[in-house]
């Protein structure tokens, strides 16, 4: 998996984001996803969110996702 394949994703699963995905390992990736889909939610809402965006492609696909989340300001 790549970081185009996962904000490809994310951008499926939540439209309405802007999502950017950063990591060239292949394992390792740091996404920044605002999305006015978050307004209102916990930090723990947000990341459910984001990682069922993923679904089962993520389960082995990669070592570690860091993720940035946050409602547009």
């Amino acid at each position: 998996m790549d970081a185009l394949q996962i904000k490809n994703m994310i951008e499926a699963g939540l439209p309405d984001a802007t999502v950017e995905v950063l990591g060239d390992d292949g394992q390792h990736f740091e996404a920044m996803i605002v999305s006015p889909s978050f307004a209102g939610k916990s930090l723990i809402q947000q990341h459910r969110m984001v990682y069922s965006t993923l679904g089962d492609s993520f389960e082995g696909a990669i070592h570690a996702l860091a993720l940035k989340t946050s409602a547009p300001r």
